[in-house]
């Protein structure tokens, strides 16, 4: 009985493993590029924040900001509105 599944099932069996290999190397690929866009879109958001030419950012990871600690760094630090640029960075 089982030897009559085998022979039927037999022709099927090569296209389907033939579709599912390149649907599954599809979906990787599909991850990684999805991925990667995502990162990039975090990464081009986060460089718009203002914090490190701040006069009020203290680089110590104590006390980031004298004004608003718990958002200096973030998304949220993009439209701050106490954002004071350093007179000479070079001096900090």
């Amino acid at each position: 009985m089982l030897k009559l599944i085998i022979d039927v099932a037999q022709p099927f069996l090569v296209p389907v493993c033939f579709v599912s290999a390149w649907l599954l190397l599809i979906l990787v690929v599909w991850n990684v590029w999805s991925a990667a866009r995502d990162s990039i879109k975090t990464a081009k958001k986060m460089h718009q924040v203002p914090c490190s030419g701040c006069s009020y950012f203290t680089d110590d990871y104590r006390l980031k900001c004298t004004i608003h600690p718990s958002i200096a760094n973030t998304e949220e630090a993009i439209e701050c509105l106490d954002y004071q640029a350093k007179t000479n960075p070079m001096l900090y």
